[in-house]
């Protein structure tokens, strides 16, 4: 086995090719030295595996090729956040919160008479239009109408909604309050 010291001026004298190895690799001269030294850190340390007879240089270029690649396959996964607005985007709202509303909501839906909790299912959740919505429970598009008027209206009520009033902190719990009590041709802007 050759020792470390035994290569030290063969590592020495590789540190110029090394180096424009890795500029030609990362393009970025601070890089393109931190490369090196990582290289020569993870040759130095493993010295012992080297085989003596065997080219040095290949070997080193090797160690140089497999940490840049290495290190290219983790930094695709990661996103540069300086200033923290991409983690400040990320932030989850607590759960337990927006649970118990939809509990509720739930439960103020199966209070709905049938009718007009399918009525509601069928133009606030499914997005039919009023029409489509007659023709599949075989009534008249006014009396479709009537039914998801009023069940909005109950529903609100059961929900204790009022009108402009925020409801919840959960985007998604919003979407779904809105849907329940919205009249039909409002647009959120119109909360």
């Amino acid at each position: 086995m050759t020792q470390p010291s035994d290569n030290k001026a063969e590592l020495i004298a590789a540190i110029p090719r090394l180096r424009a190895f890795a500029f030609s690799l990362c393009r970025n001269g601070d890089r393109a030295d931190d490369l090196v030294q990582q290289t020569l850190m993870k040759a130095w340390a493993g010295m012992a595996s080297f085989e003596p007879g065997s080219n040095l240089a290949a070997w080193l270029y090797t160690i140089l090729r497999n940490e840049f690649y290495g290190e290219f396959r983790k930094l695709r996964h990661e996103v540069a956040d300086t200033d923290g607005m991409f983690a400040a985007r990320l932030a989850t709202y607590p759960t337990q919160e927006s649970h118990m509303d939809f509990q509720d909501f739930r439960a103020a839906l199966f209070k709905l008479a049938d009718d007009h909790r399918e009525a509601l299912m069928l133009v606030g959740a499914s997005g039919l239009s009023y029409e489509d919505a007659a023709e599949i429970c075989g009534c008249a598009v006014g009396t479709m109408k009537s039914r998801v008027h009023r069940a909005r209206a109950k529903l609100a009520e059961l929900l204790t909604i009022g009108a402009g009033e925020p409801v919840g902190s959960d985007r998604k719990w919003q979407a779904a309050a809105a849907v329940a009590v919205t009249p039909a041709g409002a647009g959120p802007s119109d909360l």
